[in-house]
């Protein structure tokens, strides 16, 4: 059905599909899923084998008697639930109206080529979303307005960090201590809840996504993924705790 070159196309652009699902968090299965939905639409079977930072997938030609393997790195992308329900249902349209893989690859290029969200006002938006965590618990006004600046401040120099490519972890440890230690400053006001503000001031870099979906890898069998991405989350709660612990140190008169 295909030729060797095609049969090759095809299996790049699978692996680079998949690495993107995955590096942005989706889990294990619903990439595998997505994966051999596009493989059926050429007429082929696929053979996937995930690890914590790479991927091995095997297509198979059946009528041709052919395979083609290609080994891929995971990239380390933005989490973006928007991406990953527009690149769902990419499997969906090339499932229901089997096109070219150039029409296919075209298209997962705009995709990805599309504008995201203004930083300012993804920063903003964090930010009125930590505030609202500290309300939960029961932070007054003064420490939601403290946590949102401190969150604002926080989120830029996150974004600083990693445009600069500092490691993930470093930045996470610095973050958190600047963010905390700059909630910290709120003991000089009678009027602020100082030490919910300092415990809330780094929430806004948990985990959670790595956390739910390496929850759910190992529920669904990909153990060694799973594992993985619990023990990455672990790692930047580890880094966001000492941040914190620092800035607790230095201020502790103050915050106990």
């Amino acid at each position: 059905m295909h030729n060797s070159q095609k049969l090759k196309e095809i299996t790049v652009f699978i692996a680079d599909y998949a690495s993107v699902l995955l590096g942005s968090g989706v889990h294990c299965t619903r990439v595998i899923r997505n994966s051999k939905r596009i493989c059926e639409s050429f007429g082929l079977d696929i053979k996937m084998t995930v690890f914590a930072s790479s991927i091995i997938l095997t297509l198979i030609d059946q009528e041709e008697d052919e395979m083609c393997t290609e080994v891929v790195v995971i990239p380390q992308v933005p989490v973006s639930f928007e991406l990953n329900a527009e690149l769902s249902a990419l499997s969906w349209r090339a499932h229901d109206n089997p096109t070219t893989i150039g029409e296919l690859r075209a298209e997962y290029e705009a995709l990805l080529a599309r504008p995201r969200l203004n930083s300012w006002v993804v920063t903003f938006m964090v930010s009125l979303a930590n505030a609202c965590f500290c309300r939960l618990f029961d932070g007054d006004l003064g420490a939601m307005a403290v946590v949102f600046v401190t969150t604002f401040i926080g989120f830029r120099f996150l974004r600083f960090l990693k445009k600069n490519r500092i490691d993930h972890f470093l930045a996470v440890l610095l973050v958190s201590f600047v963010s905390s230690a700059l909630a910290s400053l709120s003991v000089f006001f009678d009027s602020v809840d100082a030490n919910i503000a300092v415990a809330t001031s780094v929430l806004f870099m948990v985990p959670g996504v790595p956390m739910i979906t390496g929850v759910i890898d190992i529920l669904e069998n990909h153990t060694l993924i799973g594992f993985a991405r619990l023990m990455r989350a672990v790692l930047i709660v580890l880094c966001l705790a000492v941040g914190l612990s620092i800035s607790m140190v230095i201020f502790q008169k103050g915050l106990l």
